[in-house]
């Protein structure tokens, strides 16, 4: 009887330490470790995700092995990440990285990503091409 509580206080320490882990990447392999970042993504506010998104792509970018790149994101907050992808942003543009030298600041390429996006959104939205619609297999009754 007295290990019950003992049993109850363990299970509920394991829940909670489990449970903690939702907020950051699980690089335990590549499969995992985008699923996570899909899921943390979502949680985001649009600045933050694009400022997210483009940071993970430039770790996995810069960081060859696969091994590696999981060991440097695994743990991570999508916070982390974007400090991580801030610093890379800042080494390439001193050094002179092709494609860098169009933005004057993260700040500055972040907000051209954001309109790019906004841009594909609402080409996606543009209304039917008309030789669509004479191709349409609803017949009116």
């Amino acid at each position: 009887m007295k290990k019950l509580p003992v049993l109850l206080l363990i299970l509920c320490c394991t829940s909670l330490i489990a449970c903690s882990k939702g907020s950051q990447i699980n690089g335990h392999n590549t499969r995992t470790a985008f699923r996570s970042v899909k899921a943390l993504k979502n949680h985001l506010s649009p600045d933050a995700r694009i400022e997210f998104e483009v940071s993970f792509w430039m770790l996995r970018d810069s960081i060859k092995s696969e091994k590696d790149f999981l060991n440097a994101v695994d743990g991570k907050k999508p916070e982390e990440i974007i400090a991580l992808g801030k610093e890379l942003y800042q080494q390439r543009k001193n050094n002179g990285f092709a494609g860098y030298e169009k933005y004057t600041s993260w700040d500055d390429m972040i907000a051209k990503f954001g309109k790019e996006r906004i841009d594909q959104d609402n080409r996606k939205g543009k209304k039917e091409d008309p030789k669509d619609q004479a191709n349409d297999v609803l017949y009116k009754l």
